[in-house]
């Protein structure tokens, strides 16, 4: 990937005829809890919805608004989510729309809604109204770190990220934000993505791009286990590059597809690293299975085990837990044939071969364990299919932060 420049300090409002905004309305107690993301010029648009049969109501407008050519704004609150909230939840998403439609000189249809936070309850009509206002009154050039903040619920940092690449003769930008801690599992979860590009682009090729990296990406992560019913991945491209149109899978579609996959892999190591309650980010690579689907269905399967967490949060290479999750995992595997490695900067080490005990320094395994990252590498043996994963460590904090969440 050395065609991808990585821009340190850029965000969303660095992307050209991009602006934004993060404001403090109220639905919080203090902290920033509404944006409005706007592209000055017209915007081709790409989404994917999670997987949760509960959907919240901004979902379900979003799942009919994506299909619209136009789409220049996204406004998003933080603090509530808009979920089991019935017929007038999902008015309240409508009326969103509407009021940022109002005061940017759009339709509602051009306009997406989010909303992150505690299911099950109304949303606070009266502090949105004002901060809808108040933030497209504030959106800038600069306001892209202002509205990471806004979208943040129990994050500890703010997901984002900036790289430059050539389509032709054209330096082509991808710039994004996301938040999500909790509630996170394969299928997307807690999770929201704003993702904006000035590459010139159909609707039609940005979407099968999105669609096709989600799969690697966002959807290769888990936290806890808990699909949610908020979680959104957005792409806008205005086509301010003014790169020649990608309308078919050519060199540049490529190109734009693998700069795109860069962003959704980034952020996605970000939001399992940042795992509520989080030490460790966890990476789990299985090499050599016989299908695409058992090396996708084995990774999750380990970073997905409450057991396989919680040895790497005490830092105990207790390796008989990856073992049985591969085995309950589903997958088509030869438990015999199975090698598994530990490794980061500390160092690497072997911990299983052909599916039992080998002998091993204990003290090496625990200096590994005792890093923030920590790479799982799961050797089947049994074909040519590879797949990545990312979680993160199981700790008392996450009893803590989620036994506690509503108050």
């Amino acid at each position: 990937m050395d065609f991808i420049k990585i821009l340190e300090n850029k965000t969303i409002t660095d992307v050209p005829f991009f602006k934004a905004a993060g404001i403090h309305c109220g639905l919080k107690r203090e902290k920033k809890d509404l944006c409005v993301i706007y592209s000055e010029k017209k915007a081709v648009a790409a989404a994917v919805f999670t997987n949760n049969k509960v959907k919240a109501a901004p979902v379900l407008l979003n799942m009919k608004t994506i299909a619209n050519k136009n789409i220049q704004a996204i406004v998003a609150n933080s603090g509530n989510a808009n979920a089991c909230t019935g017929a007038a939840g999902y008015k309240d998403a409508e009326v969103m729309a509407e009021l940022t439609a109002k005061e940017l000189n759009l339709t509602p249809g051009e306009v997406l809604v989010a909303s992150t936070g505690i299911i099950g309850e109304p949303l606070k009509f009266d502090k949105i109204t004002k901060g809808i206002k108040m933030a497209c009154e504030n959106l800038s050039f600069h306001g892209g770190n202002d509205a990471g903040n806004a979208i943040m619920t129990t994050d500890t940092f703010q997901k984002k990220i900036a790289i430059e690449f050539n389509l032709g003769n054209k330096k082509a930008m991808i710039s994004a934000i996301a938040k999500g801690s909790g509630m996170i599992h394969p299928n997307m979860g807690t999770m929201l993505s704003f993702v904006v590009t000035d590459t010139n682009i159909s609707k039609v090729m940005l979407d099968k791009a999105l669609k096709e990296s989600v799969l690697d990406s966002y959807n290769m992560v888990s936290v806890d286990g808990d699909t949610s019913t908020n979680d959104m991945v957005i792409v806008l491209a205005n086509g301010a590059c003014e790169n020649k149109l990608i309308d078919s899978e050519d060199d540049d579609y490529e190109i734009f597809k693998t700069a795109l996959h860069f962003v959704n892999v980034e952020l996605s190591k970000m939001i399992a690293k940042d795992g509520e309650g989080a030490t460790k980010l966890l990476e789990v690579i299985v090499n050599n299975a016989k299908t695409l689907n058992d090396a996708k269905v084995c990774s999750k399967s380990v970073i997905t085990s409450s057991l396989v967490k919680a040895a790497f949060f005490g830092a105990d290479a207790n390796w008989g837990r990856i073992l049985c999750a591969l085995g309950y995992s589903g997958a088509d595997l030869n438990v015999n044939a199975i090698n598994i490695l530990f490794s980061n900067q500390a160092g690497h080490i072997q911990i299983c071969k052909n599916g039992g005990n080998i002998p091993f320094d204990e003290s090496l395994a625990k200096k590994i364990l005792n890093e923030d990252k920590i790479t799982i590498t799961i050797d089947l043996n049994d074909g040519n299919f590879t797949a990545t994963a990312w979680g993160c460590d199981l700790t008392y904090d996450y009893v803590k932060i989620n036994g506690s969440y509503r108050s």
